[in-house]
């Protein structure tokens, strides 16, 4: 799906990424973890192409083709999609007036209105959040469960989730995980993660450990058990 070759990484001339090197297989599930200034947010940037970071050596390819200079918009008409951190709030536009925006000619307005309902439901997110504008008044669970529901509309291909689980409820947490985990079917998704909690519900076909830029170790789901138990020094 996504393959990373040689990849340097830069910011203001500060290396962020070093030599990184991975291939993402379709159908799977990945975990990105790693202390705090690791790199972990600039990865998930560079793949959706965010023009501040700098890419001095390496290739990105999706499915075969070279995106390395492909504009974010480009990226996004190819299937690849990213969460934000912190889900912006839309004054005076709701999720189905976004989505009707985004999918214009490729959904019918009315099925796309019914596909909303339903996934919210899955979600259980409030009806009243679904008709008000976007993220207005949600908690941070609402806002990430928001950002899944927007996800599964748009059906990209490579799915990057970044701090998906940050102030979130247990309860969110495990609607959240069973969702994406429901999702995956020909899909790539790449959830990027401080905490083990979200893992134990999602289970992650691998789980890469990123230390000062560099990809330290890779591993099932066990990894993230043990970082959680004694923390990423050993992984140093």
């Amino acid at each position: 799906m996504i393959s990373l070759k040689n990849l340097n990484v830069y910011v203001s001339e500060k290396q962020i990424l070093k030599n990184i090197n991975f291939d993402f297989e379709k159908g799977k599930v990945y975990a990105l973890m790693g202390p705090n200034g690791s790199g972990k947010s600039t990865l998930a940037n560079i793949l959706m192409g965010h023009p501040s970071y700098e890419i001095k050596s390496g290739r990105i390819f999706f499915e075969g083709e070279d995106i390395t200079d492909l504009p974010v918009e480009k990226r996004s008409q190819k299937g690849i999609f990213l969460s934000f951190q912190q889900p912006l709030s839309l004054s005076g536009v709701n999720v189905f007036q976004l989505l009707r925006l985004a999918l214009s000619g490729k959904k019918d307005p009315l099925a796309l209105k019914k596909e909303i309902d339903t996934l919210a439901k899955k979600l259980k997110i409030k009806k009243e959040l679904i008709e008000r504008s976007l993220n207005d008044g949600a908690s941070g669970g609402e806002k990430k469960k928001m950002e899944v529901l927007q996800a599964a509309v748009l059906e990209p291909k490579f799915l990057i989730f970044d701090e998906v689980d940050t102030g979130v409820d247990v309860d969110a947490l495990k609607k959240i995980a069973s969702f994406i985990a429901d999702f995956k079917k020909g899909r790539t998704i790449l959830v990027i993660t401080h905490y083990n909690r979200i893992l134990r519900y999602l289970r992650p076909d691998k789980v890469l450990v990123i230390i000062d830029g560099e990809i330290k170790k890779v591993g099932d789901h066990q990894l993230a058990e043990e970082i959680e138990k004694e923390g990423y020094e050993k992984e140093s």
